[in-house]
């Protein structure tokens, strides 16, 4: 599985929080993660979310995406103290490594693509 955004590959390495325990756990306790890999989470319909960053001790990117899979948002959170929330409802949510985001140029208005795998 491949998750591209505009044509560009961001990751390789790719699982899906499918499951409210999944989601909630989200990369609790996870010890780094490397740069080809992504979490997506999958709402079972759009809806306003926030994350946190408990129990995370790395810095990760959050991207936000609509029902299209458009982004609508993407932020940088801190290891245990970032927190966000995205005033749109979103489908999807991608956790990735800390700059993916700004290296890879994502912004709002971007598409990706994947499989839903959930």
């Amino acid at each position: 599985m491949i998750l591209k955004s505009n044509g560009k590959e961001v990751a390789t390495d790719i699982d899906f929080a499918c499951s409210l325990f999944k989601q909630v756990k989200g990369l609790m306790f996870s010890s780094k993660i490397h740069d080809n890999y992504a979490l997506v989470f999958v709402m079972k319909k759009t809806q306003k979310v926030s994350l946190h960053m408990l129990f995370v001790n790395f810095p990760i990117d959050a991207i936000f995406l609509d029902e299209q899979k458009r982004v609508i948002k993407t932020t940088s959170l801190r290891p245990w103290l970032g927190t966000c929330s995205c005033k749109d409802k979103v489908k999807y949510i991608i956790e990735t490594t800390h700059g993916k985001s700004q290296n890879m140029g994502i912004s709002a208005g971007d598409r990706f693509e994947f499989e839903n795998q959930c």
